[in-house]
């Protein structure tokens, strides 16, 4: 079993962002599963031009680092996605890569994949951003299993982060749980099953256009 945690965040080994995902691969690594940390920002990767390039081809015309990522997390049983609060939001290293991912959106390739999602904050807003990047992995298809957020910027949070750590190595336990018993979640079903009939639908109104990803459907058996 193969776990990929990515980093959202740019401040390297100082990043609290860092260290919920690494906590989350701690746990994951006790339950058993070989583990990768990979920090975004170290990362050349160029943005998304919305060319479509990807749709018609199933490759992305910009070579960068983001090709050998995507392999990596094709080839990731689960996935952890971390980023801190910028602004209401993920950093734009995370959301730079994110944008890049649309072709695994309309062809659904995380279908059977399990995931989950870390955020800190130094005011507010850690809860918005896991939530966010859950609905992201589910958009690609994944089941996710939960998340941790931890506001870190006041005199109040002390102790704090420790107790995010815990949690975030707990999370990566379940994590592990989730994929060797091939959990299902009736309520995430339901949104795989709505997502997998209009991508299709989608594909199949574009099929002159996303040769690639007509192919994919057809393959699958979605297209008759």
């Amino acid at each position: 079993m193969k776990i990929i945690g990515i980093n959202g965040s740019p401040r390297g080994p100082e990043s609290r962002t860092r260290k919920l995902v690494q906590a989350v691969l701690n746990g994951a690594k006790s339950a058993g599963a070989d583990v990768e940390l990979v920090d975004v920002s170290r990362l050349q990767i160029e943005y998304c031009n919305g060319c479509h390039i990807c749709y018609e081809q199933g490759k992305c015309i910009n070579d960068d680092d983001f090709t050998e990522l995507y392999e990596n997390m094709l080839e990731s049983d689960g996935i952890v996605l971390g980023s801190p609060n910028y602004v209401n939001s993920v950093t734009a290293q995370m959301k730079t890569m994110l944008d890049r991912i649309t072709d695994a959106i309309h062809c659904q390739m995380f279908l059977g994949k399990y995931g989950c999602a870390v955020s800190t904050a130094g005011g507010s807003g850690a809860d918005e951003v896991v939530a966010y990047l859950n609905r992201v992995l589910l958009s690609l298809g994944a089941n996710t299993v939960g998340g941790v957020d931890v506001v870190v910027g006041t005199e109040t949070d002390t102790g704090a982060m420790a107790a995010a750590e815990k949690k975030a190595y707990d999370l990566g336990v379940r994590l592990v749980q989730a994929i060797k018993n091939r959990e299902t979640y009736p309520e995430q079903e339901k949104i795989h099953a709505d997502m997998i009939e209009h991508m299709v639908a989608l594909v199949a109104a574009n099929k002159d256009r996303w040769p690639h990803q007509y192919n994919h459907w057809k393959e699958a058996g979605r297209i008759p």
